[in-house]
């Protein structure tokens, strides 16, 4: 049996593959010698495709941690290194840059506002290091890597740096440099600080959407509304302009929402349902036209930053955005007693909660207060 074939195979069954894996002897990497060339990172479950051509490694993820997903990956990554291999390395880091967003551009599991972050990420890494775009890709060496990234992190957040790291790594590896060679991966990612949130209170979110109804604007009414429309369904800006009639099933008190973030690979769907709750859906009878068109937006504007600022200034209150409507979504509905993995799927989360633990674990000291006074041990005296 050829390689290729021994690499896809796809009669292996998972839970005997699964228990004849081996961890490699610092115990981070899991074999499976049942199939070739896959291995897992033990830490984070992501699986990865392992290759040794002429003497060099190649290792790359596979952007999954989904056994039978990892297996229908491993086929392409290897043909692609093999291909690769086959060909001379590409003669400067503007060849593999080109070819990366080629790619890019043609990945249909991608978002377009996730292509567009991508490219932006590309537009700030040329402009840090501008000399990086002739240079050869065997060439750049891990201090020169060192040096950009020191003053590149002086620049920009953390989210931004790691970001813009991440894909310095992906085009030198595009460029034919091995996972353990590329010296863009002996830079170490920055430490995200989780964001502190500033939420209003009910009386202050009352208080702010009277604001915004009042000041005399045009859109005055529809801003006010998109604002309720946010908070009261968690959607991300992207989403809730999307969102149509055809999309509201009150019967089923539910709502479809097509979500801004899609993994690749899909076990997520592009879609999600969020219910419909009690003031949603005073909301929505409000809103509902006596002529109702089902391909229709449900919502009449697609952004009130400005309205949201100003009304915010003239309480004396902190800024809040439209992010911050779908954070106060989620406390709300914890503080109401929904289970935090419950929350997680309304907001479109795939990690069974752990994203949403770390966000609104914290909850309001005076909701911390109250709920303390529910614990008994049920003593007797």
């Amino acid at each position: 049996m050829t390689t290729d074939a021994a690499d896809t195979r796809q009669d292996i069954k998972p839970a005997k593959a699964k228990r004849d894996a081996r961890l490699s002897p610092d115990s981070k990497w899991r074999s499976f010698p049942k199939v070739p060339n896959l291995v897992q990172y033990v830490n984070t479950g992501t699986y990865f495709g392992r290759i040794k051509i002429e003497g060099k490694v190649f290792r790359e993820s596979l952007d999954t941690d989904v056994f039978t997903t990892a297996k229908l990956r491993l086929g392409d990554f290897i043909k692609k290194k093999r291909k690769r291999a086959a060909n001379p390395m590409t003669n400067s880091f503007a060849d593999a840059r080109v070819d990366y967003e080629a790619e890019l551009d043609a990945d249909h599991t991608l978002k377009e506002i996730s292509k567009l972050y991508r490219h932006r990420c590309i537009k700030a890494l040329l402009k840090s290091w501008p000399e990086l775009d002739k240079k050869h890709p065997a060439k750049i060496t891990e201090e020169e890597c060192r040096s950009w990234a020191a003053k590149y992190a002086v620049k920009y957040s953390p989210q931004v740096f790691n970001n813009t790291l991440s894909t310095l790594r992906i085009i030198l590896g595009r460029a034919g440099i091995g996972h353990d060679e590329n010296p863009a991966r002996k830079i170490g990612r920055l430490g995200v600080k989780q964001k502190e949130l500033h939420l209003p209170e009910q009386k202050d979110f009352e208080d702010i959407i009277e604001k915004v109804e009042t000041s005399g604007a045009g859109k005055a009414q529809h801003c006010a509304n998109f604002i309720r429309f946010l908070a009261f369904s968690g959607c991300r800006l992207n989403e809730a302009r999307l969102v149509k009639w055809q999309d509201v099933n009150l019967k089923k008190m539910e709502i479809r929402i097509h979500n801004s973030k899609s993994a690749k690979a899909t076990n997520k769907p592009d879609f999600r349902f969020v219910p419909i709750i009690p003031p949603m859906r005073v909301l929505i009878e409000k809103l509902t036209p006596s002529k109702t068109s089902p391909d229709s937006p449900v919502c009449a504007v697609g952004e009130c930053e400005k309205s949201l600022t100003r009304a915010c200034r003239m309480l004396g209150i902190p800024r809040i955005t439209h992010h911050d409507l779908r954070h106060l979504f989620a406390t709300r509905c914890i503080e109401s007693g929904v289970d935090i993995p419950t929350v997680s799927r309304w907001l479109g989360h795939s990690d069974g909660g752990a994203l949403a633990m770390k966000t609104y674990g914290h909850l309001r000291r005076e909701h911390s207060a109250a709920m303390a006074q529910k614990v008994t041990f049920n003593l007797t005296k």
